[in-house]
């Protein structure tokens, strides 16, 4: 009779640690544990006909920017191993009667821990954090087990999925798992256990199996959970052992960190941990990209097109449609988009697609997987909420890093929800967009811009979103030429100016960018900062005479600042 899981115990009780307990053996020392790689361009930006909450969008994704995202997505391995007294239960994997921290899965179980233990007289973060930190110092001077033969004979393969009816879930923590076996010549069988009801399995997991891994042909079988083993090959997804790992160096990984709000190296806050999974790909999620794109390798797919809008069969998923879907492909069929079904496609046809694709827009939603095989070259454009930025933006930059695609979304109104009455964003159902007739201009002022085309601009504000939009997705030379056919909002305007500037410091035009200094200060003479860049910018002109003068502006209007920078600056002096 099998154990239940108790929650309740100690988490070493509850939790394996690979370095200290029997059950896990490596086939091999990983060839890393983490890497750092190029990001992708990954941006959002306001889209909501409400000035307020329009305001609380760009509010949170300028924290996002500023503490969220690494200064580079890292890669972490993920390793085949040996597994001993094994039991599937749910998306759980236990050995030895504790569960094994392995990739989602673990993360997972780290969450019902604190959820399990909520109205418990301890504090269930706190035993988390202090089971890893002493773990962590425990481990130090061990090595994982790694043994080459401890597959032996007549050892199957299996891995767990969260369920095999959501799309995302099965492709990101499922499918990508059997890329374990490329290096090993296994020939056994292969499970896949889930917690579902057999009759919730879409045809997709089945097909998506078949098609890309093709030599496993009659010997992959999906079991429902719960399942025992006493010995079983896995595919073990390293992330989940970051805050146990003594043979990382968490200070080369610190230096990543946009600032310590949030980041707390290897300590297992739930801050930490949520910022691993927004930054961090699996090995086995860029193996799967690159099967799928060796699979498509000289096959013909010239019908299909470059541009489209990704809409849903119903039948095959929860029906979420967005408000003003249908007004927003009535102008994009204008400029040459498609309307595309991905669930009506093959899978290499959605493989294919994606990888010469230029444009791909679409609602929030499981379809936006499949930009894992999209070209480094490829926009892919989200329609989501706040609602969706909070809770499910994060999940697909580990798809948009291993793609190094340019990943954008803009976050509009709720359907069907007043001004002032927006959900929680934790606790109430996800619920569609809306894109308002304003927003669907701001699209297709983006969209348009990317083709080459430099629309006129109705007012100020909507020529600094479109710009700011430009930058942001690192089209700068897209966004000043923007900015200079609508020159008739430009002078007087500071944030205008500020943005030519920004754009012209990133080309690398310090004259150019003096020249938007200086009508950025005389379009509002209240700021003192404009005056510092400026004469940081003259500096970098040779420009003596604009040095002086900033630095005269800077003594009569902030005497304060102006001592300041002469104080923590001697080069200056020497220009005085």
């Amino acid at each position: 009779m099998r154990k239940p899981v108790k929650f309740s115990q100690e988490p070493d009780q509850v939790f394996l640690n690979p370095w200290s307990d029997e059950g896990v053996t490596l086939l091999a020392e990983p060839p890393y544990f983490w890497r750092a790689i190029q990001p992708a361009v990954i941006e959002g930006v306001g889209a909501s006909a409400d000035a307020a909450l329009n305001d609380k969008i760009e509010a949170f994704l300028a924290q996002t920017r500023r503490h969220k995202k690494l200064k580079k997505p890292i890669v972490y391995a993920s390793v085949p191993a040996v597994l001993e007294d094994v039991i599937f239960r749910k998306s759980l994997v236990l050995a030895k009667d504790r569960i094994v921290l392995s990739g989602a899965s673990g993360q997972r179980a780290l969450n019902q821990y604190r959820w399990t233990n909520e109205a418990a007289e301890f504090d269930p973060q706190k035993r988390l954090l202090d089971y890893f930190a002493n773990s962590l110092e425990a481990n130090k001077g061990k090595k994982l087990k790694v043994d080459p033969e401890a597959i032996g004979p007549d050892v199957d393969f299996a891995i767990t999925s969260r369920n095999t009816f959501n799309y995302y879930h099965f492709v990101t923590e499922t499918l990508c798992q059997l890329c374990v076996l490329d290096d090993l010549d296994f020939q056994g069988r292969i499970f896949i256990h889930f917690p579902n009801d057999e009759k919730k399995t879409r045809d997709f997991a089945l097909n998506f199996v078949s098609v890309l891994f093709p030599e496993y042909k009659d010997r992959v079988f999906f079991e429902r959970a719960p399942k025992d083993y006493n010995r079983v090959l896995t595919a073990f997804d390293l992330v989940g052992l970051h805050s146990l790992n003594p043979d990382i160096s968490s200070d080369q990984l610190d230096k990543l960190a946009p600032s310590t709000q949030f980041w707390q190296g290897q300590a297992a806050t739930v801050a930490s941990q949520n910022m691993l999974q927004m930054n961090v790909v699996s090995s086995a999620l860029i193996a799967l990209r690159e099967r799928a794109l060796r699979m498509i390798g000289g096959m013909d797919f010239s019908d299909l097109p470059k541009k489209f809008y990704v809409g849903r069969d119903t039948r095959q998923s929860r029906t979420r449609h967005m408000e003003g879907e249908d007004e927003l492909f009535d102008h994009l069929r204008l400029f040459g988009f498609e309307y595309i079904v991905f669930e009506n496609l093959h899978p290499l046809e959605q493989v294919a697609l994606m990888a010469n694709a230029e444009m791909m827009i679409s609602y929030h939603g499981a379809g936006f997987t499949n930009m894992l095989f999209a070209s480094p070259e490829t926009y892919v454009i989200e329609i989501g909420t706040l609602q969706t930025a909070m809770t499910r933006w994060g999940d697909f930059w580990p798809l948009a890093n291993a793609a190094q695609c340019k990943y954008i979304s803009f976050f509009a109104d709720y359907k069907g929800v007043k001004s002032g009455e927006e959900p929680k964003p934790f606790k109430d159902e996800l619920l569609p967009a809306a894109l308002s007739y304003k927003a669907a201009g701001q699209l297709m002022a983006f969209v348009v811009s990317l083709d080459g085309h430099l629309p006129e601009m109705p007012q100020a504000d909507d020529l600094l979103r479109l710009a700011r939009g430009l930058f942001r997705a690192d089209e700068v030379e897209k966004a000043v030429a923007i900015l200079e056919a609508n020159q008739q909002w430009m002078a007087g305007h500071f944030d205008l100016q500020m943005l030519m500037a920004d754009c012209c410091k990133h080309l690398d035009v310090p004259k150019s960018e003096l020249i938007a200094l200086d009508a950025a200060f005389q379009a509002d003479q209240s700021r003192w900062q404009t005056l510092v860049r400026m004469i940081w910018c003259a500096n970098r002109c040779e420009q003596p005479k604009v040095i002086l003068w900033a630095l005269a502006r800077l003594q009569s209007d902030f005497p304060d600042r102006h001592d300041a920078f002469l104080k923590n600056h001697e080069w200056v002096r020497y220009v005085v």
